[in-house]
């Protein structure tokens, strides 16, 4: 990218999606003296406010490549920007320790393996005689259960986060714009970008945050951009037994796939799936609970409170998430699938560095 050096003005950009990355990408180039505004047709009902907020980090089984890279980055960022929104919601934060459990004799012993492979990362092997496990199989009335726990992974309240950054948003006056941008196109230094209701933005750089609907964005089609939408349901159900104390779990944790998230003494959410289409499947609460074979009895369908999805993108023939310079002052980063709320700080430290590249 060329510089815009005879610019002496702050660069005025525009980050077209306002999800978690939405966000944290104005989060992080407010702090650096950027202008931001910020342009979403719904601005605070998108995937993320459907998220759990899991952090996964440090228990991720591949240990190389870019995937891990960008999960150890952000994981060494995200005290830095907890540190400065608790300023805005001293309450924000990241409950730590993740469980990772399984019924599977096979998997444990790769759970066990690359535990032990992975020494002085916070990484320490369940047993069944465990007190956690004891909790877990008495709850659920299963017996066969062990795992791994990560004492530096954990959970970050996804509505939480996503309020303490309109908090900090509105106090750092980013414009907000309920619209949806249809077309963008460059004219000399600047980009405009063209709403639906006829509106026209001119701004110095676009960032692509709008999942699905970044590569309708796209002008130059030899990109060759492809997202297909993953939808994950979850659940939250409730139960009225004097004998099960829900709280008595481990406050987030994972078994066979399905994560499980305890909010009250009775009160629990279940999530999520991978359903490859745009469309929720009917047979969610069988998906969801599938997790063990003899369900207890306050685990029933007739117990159901709530039940959302989201919608995510996932790149088709490269690796999630895509981060890349396009052109002159046009960067896409989308295509996170469930790593959204983990990446967002690796996510803009990166878009952070590609527009300095340009305008410094």
């Amino acid at each position: 990218m060329k510089g815009l050096k005879e610019n002496f003005q702050k660069p005025h950009i525009l980050i077209v999606g306002a999800g978690i990355i939405g966000k944290f990408n104005a989060l992080e180039l407010s702090e650096l003296g950027y202008q931001i505004t910020i342009v979403d047709p719904t601005l605070d009902k998108n995937s993320s406010s459907a998220a759990l907020g899991l952090l996964m980090g440090y228990m991720y089984q591949k240990r190389n490549g870019r995937s891990w890279i960008l999960r150890k980055q952000s994981h060494e960022l995200w005290p830095k920007w907890i540190k400065l929104l608790q300023e805005f919601n001293p309450e924000l934060h990241i409950e730590k320790r993740l469980i990772q459990l399984t019924t599977n004799d096979v998997k444990f012993e790769k759970l066990k393996k690359f535990v032990n492979d992975n020494t002085n990362q916070g990484l320490e092997i369940l047993e069944k005689d465990s007190i956690i496990i004891k909790n877990i199989n008495n709850i659920f009335k299963t017996k066969n259960i062990k795992g791994v726990i990560s004492h530096k992974d954990g959970r970050i309240d996804p509505q939480s986060l996503l309020d303490t950054l309109n908090v900090y948003l509105k106090n750092k006056k980013i414009n907000f714009l309920k619209e949806e941008i249809i077309k963008i196109k460059r004219f000399n230094k600047q980009w405009i970008a063209a709403s639906r209701s006829n509106n026209e933005i001119k701004t110095d750089a676009i960032i692509l945050c709008n999942s699905l609907n970044s590569i309708n964005l796209i002008i130059d089609k030899s990109h060759k951009i492809k997202l297909k939408p993953v939808l994950g349901q979850a659940l939250e159900i409730c139960t009225n037994l004097h004998e099960v104390n829900l709280l008595s779990l481990p406050k987030h944790f994972n078994i066979n796939g399905k994560n499980i998230i305890p909010l009250t003494k009775n009160k629990i959410i279940i999530g999520s799936t991978d359903e490859y289409h745009e469309k929720p499947e009917e047979n969610v609460f069988e998906k969801l609970t599938d997790f063990i074979e003899n369900k207890p009895s306050w685990l029933s369908r007739e117990r159901v409170t709530r039940k959302w999805f989201g919608i995510r993108s996932r790149p088709e023939g490269e690796p999630s998430p895509i981060q890349k310079n396009l052109e002159n002052g046009l960067i896409i980063c989308t295509g996170f699938y469930k790593n959204g709320f983990l990446l967002a700080p690796s996510c803009s430290h990166w878009v952070a560095n590609e527009l300095n590249k340009y305008f410094i």
